[in-house]
């Protein structure tokens, strides 16, 4: 009997611990893959906490992978995927095809949406089962460790930001310098918007500046954010990356007439904005959520392209639980990823 190692939680809450699995067959439909990478995703704390319905244990979640085609399932073939074929898998872990959304060509909103770590195991681990609509192709020149965090993290931010309203030239914010905030800056960098970083104390003025900021507000100078905004000449769109409704709410009255607040950081606390601050600028608010395979091939093309990397900490699989509570505490500078081989 062959065997794979996982990262698993065996309760609500628990810590992380190896376990060994028989090898799966993939189902019609569905691939194997042999997972190289797998960065960790503050969301996984929802499945590990089963902050979600239906979240069943042992857990293994993940939703960062990268690796390769092992073995295909029946029906694969014709879909043009080989074994051996580098692939990652996000967020997008597969789509229903007949609700609604889907037959609107809306995947990403499914609401049967199959995210790995919830609908099946996820990339915590050496081998994953995956369908075949959640597989996008890694290029050439891109790293497992790299690719896995351009299919949650990578793919929110683009896409974020090329499905705003911003065109090149505009002034653009990005709220947060984190895990998805130092992307958020480099994608802006390179789309051709006049880029600010906004982030907590003036020591990440100079990091800002290295990801190609041109400009840095400290929120807590002093001076309102929205203020300092608005003394740039107002931002066509802020990308709020930051869970935290308070720090995205300060940014609101800093846009600009028929500005527009993307949210891509999540937080349970209502956002304190009433209706005159959006009308009378007739300002939009808008929630983005990840994006479908499609998108994530899309994401890793343009960070090939434009030499656009995640900054990470690899991992092994073994130190699992590790690198999950240094994600928790805030400490991972700025993406941990778990490696295996």
């Amino acid at each position: 009997m062959s065997t794979y190692r996982v990262a698993q939680v065996t309760a609500p809450g628990g810590t992380f611990e190896l376990a060994e699995r028989e090898v799966p067959q993939p189902g019609p439909g569905e691939v194997r893959i042999a997972v190289e990478a797998c960065g960790i995703c503050h969301s996984d704390a929802l499945f590990v906490n089963a902050g979600l319905p239906g979240v069943t244990f042992p857990e293994v979640p993940g939703h960062e992978i990268a690796g390769q085609v092992e073995e295909l399932g029946p029906g694969t073939h014709e879909r043009g995927w080989r074994v051996g074929d580098r692939v990652a898998v996000g967020w997008f872990g597969g789509s229903c095809g007949h609700c609604a959304p889907c037959r609107e060509g809306d995947f990403i909103v499914c609401p049967n949406l199959k995210v790995p770590g919830w609908a099946y195991d996820g990339g915590f681990g050496e081998k994953v089962i995956a369908p075949v609509d959640a597989l996008a192709r890694i290029p050439e020149g891109l790293s497992a460790s790299d690719a896995g965090p351009m299919a949650c993290a990578g793919v929110t931010t683009y896409n974020g930001l090329r499905r705003s309203s911003a065109r090149p030239g505009d002034l653009v914010a990005v709220l947060g310098l984190g895990g998805l905030g130092h992307l958020g800056v480099q994608y802006a960098v390179a789309m051709g918007f006049e880029t600010v970083a906004i982030a907590r104390g003036p020591e990440k003025a100079d990091f800002a500046k290295q990801l190609g900021a041109h400009h840095y507000v400290d929120s807590t100078s002093g001076t309102p954010v929205a203020e300092s905004l608005q003394s740039l000449g107002g931002a066509k769109v802020v990308l709020a990356t930051a869970g935290n409704s308070e720090a995205i709410t300060s940014t609101v009255d800093g846009l600009a007439h028929r500005g527009e607040l993307v949210v891509i950081g999540a937080d349970v606390e209502p956002l304190g904005i009433t209706p005159v601050q959006l009308l009378m600028s007739a300002r939009v608010v808008r929630g983005h959520p990840s994006g479908t395979a499609q998108d994530v091939e899309d994401t890793m093309a343009f960070s090939a392209l434009h030499g656009i990397r995640p900054m990470t900490e690899p991992v092994p699989l073994d130190r699992a639980d590790e690198a999950f509570q240094k994600m928790l505490a805030g400490a991972a500078r700025f993406r941990m990823v778990l490696t295996n081989g």
